[in-house]
């Protein structure tokens, strides 16, 4: 049985960036998006887990869910304000 992933109204491709960026270019996209949209970022920096769980907690926007598979993280995080 497949695992079911949120749906999400952005895309932010940030592989083979290192960190901040990936971080820096997710805050950006998601100061262009409405109140409760979701962006899906993908990364491939191992640090990013940490920072977009930080992120997420004290920005106060939600962390639906994250993935790991062969070495690209994806992320979505729902805007909360």
């Amino acid at each position: 049985m497949s695992e079911v992933l949120p749906q999400y109204d952005e895309e932010l491709d940030a592989r083979n960036l290192a960190c901040p960026l990936p971080l820096l270019k997710a805050k950006l996209a998601l100061n262009g998006l409405p109140i409760g949209a979701v962006l899906k970022v993908l990364a491939t920096d191992a640090g990013s887990q940490r920072d977009f769980r930080s992120f997420a907690k004290l920005a106060g926007h939600s962390l639906l869910h994250e993935t790991d598979e062969q070495a690209v993280f994806a992320y979505w995080l729902r805007k909360e304000h």
